[in-house]
């Protein structure tokens, strides 16, 4: 079940790449995306998605990246292909595996990927796409960065929620 916009989202504690354990806590705003290595959609958003990583962590938000898709029937989307996807590219955000895909579960994720922005009190303020164009890099996660300016600010974001866009999460059957 989503939490709704304004309602707390769920705590956790998944590993990354590495093994070691991260959580939405503690922060001025932190980006949950679920996301995964094999979907176009992903991986087409996943350079802005980055971007403003790097461009917001300075200012106290925290990105996480989420893997919850089941590796069994996607092996692409294994803890070991991630780990290897990680060490090939540059990733200013921890990479953390939902084996279980209670996180997923518990954020109603559908999409990879799908975004959702916590202020400081993990309350949700956004939940959707990064942008409203994922074939066109000029949009630079828009939304996103519109939702996150707008926590830091301590405002609520003009638009809280847009329709997430990508492939489906691959739930254990």
């Amino acid at each position: 079940m989503t939490p709704a916009i304004g309602e707390t989202a769920p705590s956790f504690e998944l590993p990354d790449t590495s093994g070691t354990g991260w959580s939405p806590d503690g922060d001025a705003a932190t980006v949950v995306v679920f996301t995964c290595n094999h979907c176009p959609y992903a991986l087409a958003w996943h350079e802005r998605i980055a971007q403003a990583a790097r461009d917001y962590g300075p200012r106290g938000v925290r990105f996480l990246a989420i893997n919850a898709n089941d590796s069994e029937r996607y092996p692409v989307d294994s803890y070991e292909a991630m780990r290897q996807r990680v060490g090939r590219e540059d990733w200013p955000m921890p990479y953390l595996h939902d084996a279980t895909q209670e996180v997923a579960r518990a954020y109603g994720a559908r999409t990879t990927p799908d975004v959702f922005v916590l202020d400081a009190q993990r309350r949700l303020q956004y939940r959707g796409a990064p942008d409203a164009d994922y074939d066109d890099p000029s949009q630079n996660g828009q939304w996103l960065r519109e939702a996150l300016d707008a926590v830091l600010a301590g405002t609520q974001p003009a638009q809280p929620e847009t329709e997430p866009v990508g492939c489906s999460i691959k739930w254990r059957r």
